[in-house]
């Protein structure tokens, strides 16, 4: 367990390392490319900026996404009291509480940090869970939290993000350079061009690729912490065999999001399950099986 988290702390520094090198490498080229070096630290700049205003404000953004609102003990005593207890059991602070009008039965888990963390679960989990089946779920949740899952998929989301918006961005220049009739205009429409499909490729193809890979690996990891924390595998065992027979995409599923809840909330088709951020819930089952064997 301990090893697990370890190693995909470490795994995370390299993939940070990964994109600042790709984006610091497309900004040096740009600069000379265009003979403008300014430009350079323009998309550095702009980069690391967009990244932390998603890192400050990822459970702001995540909660406005899914439409969810937040709770009191009042609200739904079940639900507060089930994380309320989990919050105490493992000495982590309390997060926000909120709730998502939506019959798909799902959960997610966003911020930066525990201190700043919130969780939510659908109406339609609440509906089909008993009492041990929601303690799996939420505790695969604040496992997400304590184990700082919400900050990595934060940054590698806002990594992604930024670059995808660069390549918008430089192929929006490249055509509107492309319509003036000078040669100069000619070649730096090329040079932009370019430069913003290689950004595509980034952003549309390696980023998700990374993502999704490591998205997967925390969701086994998750599974195993939940149930520790709840020390009953099959609880969660037979919460995600609930969510496999009654799962169905969210009202207001967000692809962008995936990585955050419990099951995908989008239900990808088979070209799009290279970039599934969510191991199959088979598989998952049957590591679940295999711990409770041995408690």
């Amino acid at each position: 367990m301990y090893s697990a988290i370890a190693a995909n702390k470490r795994n995370t520094i390299f993939i940070v390392v990964f994109f600042v090198l790709i984006i610091g490498g497309l900004a040096t080229y740009a600069g000379y490319v265009t003979g403008y070096g300014s430009s350079a630290l323009f998309i550095i700049g702009f980069v690391a900026l967009y990244a932390l205003i998603q890192y400050y404000a990822a459970g702001t953004f995540a909660v406005a996404a899914s439409g969810a609102v937040q709770i009191t003990k009042q609200d739904n005593p079940r639900l507060w009291r089930t994380v309320e207890n989990i919050s105490i059991s493992q000495g982590m602070p309390m997060p926000k509480v909120y709730m998502i009008q939506d019959e798909a039965p799902n959960a997610f888990a966003s911020g930066r940090d525990p201190q700043h963390a919130v969780v939510a679960a659908t109406t339609g989990l609440l509906a089909i869970m008993d009492d041990q089946e929601l303690e799996g779920v939420m505790a695969h949740e604040m496992s997400h939290v304590k184990n700082y899952d919400i900050r990595v998929s934060t940054i590698v989301f806002g990594l992604v993000s930024a670059v995808g918006i660069l390549a918008d961005f430089f192929l929006r220049m490249a055509f509107y350079s492309g319509h003036s009739r000078s040669k100069d205009s000619g070649q730096l429409a090329l040079i932009l061009m370019a430069f913003g499909v290689v950004a595509w490729i980034v952003a549309a193809l390696i980023g998700p690729l990374v993502s999704a890979a490591v998205s997967r690996q925390r969701e086994y990891l998750a599974d195993a912490s939940g149930a520790e924390i709840t020390r009953f595998p099959d609880g969660l065992a037979s919460a995600l065999d609930k969510l496999k027979q009654y799962g169905r995409p969210m009202r207001r599923a967000s692809s962008s999001m995936a990585h955050m809840y419990i099951s995908d909330p989008v239900k990808p088709s088979v070209a799009e399950r290279l970039f599934s951020t969510h191991p199959p819930l088979d598989k998952r089952i049957a590591r679940l099986n295999e711990m409770g064997a041995k408690f």
